[in-house]
């Protein structure tokens, strides 16, 4: 048998090589790295990396106050609402108390006249018997409901609770003073029901410069 020489017939060029799932047919592994391969890498990567801040899963920024500071603002809100409400209640007392003396202000001015006639008729001996009683009773009620009654003889003249009626001049008094009480002033609490009226003696006028006394207001 004859065998082929070098220089004879034509030469065959290199074989062509099939590449199935990334291997030559019967070759080496092929070079390039497989798509599956890269995309785990990729994965691999992204899940080591530290979060990105502004993402859909990154933490947001709480809004909520430390509770030391929430505590306070909440401790701060209850003062005040006890200091208004204590205000209020102070306020509601208050107007009570003005409605109740300004109603019983009224009714013991009513029965002022009734008290000025039992007083007369005392004065005169024409209460005895069980009519005093009743007249005492009458006073402690009325006494019991804050009505005080004013104006004594010696007292000093005021103009602001006497009612002058009469008035003259004498060396036996070195201001104007109430010499005699014609009728006497009534009054619950503050509320002046009525004034004393009074007999009102006063010095000379030598005597009131003298003393620095402006004199008797009527």
């Amino acid at each position: 048998m004859n065998r082929p020489t070098d220089g004879g017939g034509p030469r065959r060029g290199p074989s062509l090589e099939i590449v199935r799932d990334g291997r030559r047919s019967g070759g080496s592994p092929a070079t390039f790295p497989a798509r599956a391969d890269r995309r785990e890498e990729r994965t691999e990567r992204a899940a080591g990396a530290p979060p990105v801040h502004g993402g859909t899963d990154a933490p947001q920024p709480s809004r909520q106050e430390s509770p030391g500071a929430e505590l306070r603002e909440r401790t701060a809100d209850l003062q005040r609402l006890k200091a208004e409400y204590d205000n209020y209640r102070k306020r509601v007392r208050r107007d009570r108390l003005a409605v109740r003396e300004i109603a019983v202000a009224n009714v013991l001015g009513k029965l002022l006249p009734v008290l000025d006639a039992v007083t007369e008729a005392t004065g005169q001996g024409e209460v005895t018997g069980g009519f005093e009683r009743v007249a005492e009773e009458l006073r402690s009620e009325l006494a019991a409901l804050g009505l005080e009654s004013f104006g004594t003889v010696g007292d000093s003249f005021d103009p602001f609770v006497h009612e002058a009626v009469s008035y003259r001049c004498t060396d036996a008094v070195e201001r104007p003073t109430c010499t005699e009480i014609l009728r006497p002033g009534y009054r619950v609490g503050d509320h002046l029901l009525r004034p004393a009226q009074v007999a009102v003696a006063e010095p000379p006028a030598g005597l009131r410069e003298a003393g620095g006394d402006g004199g008797m207001r009527v």
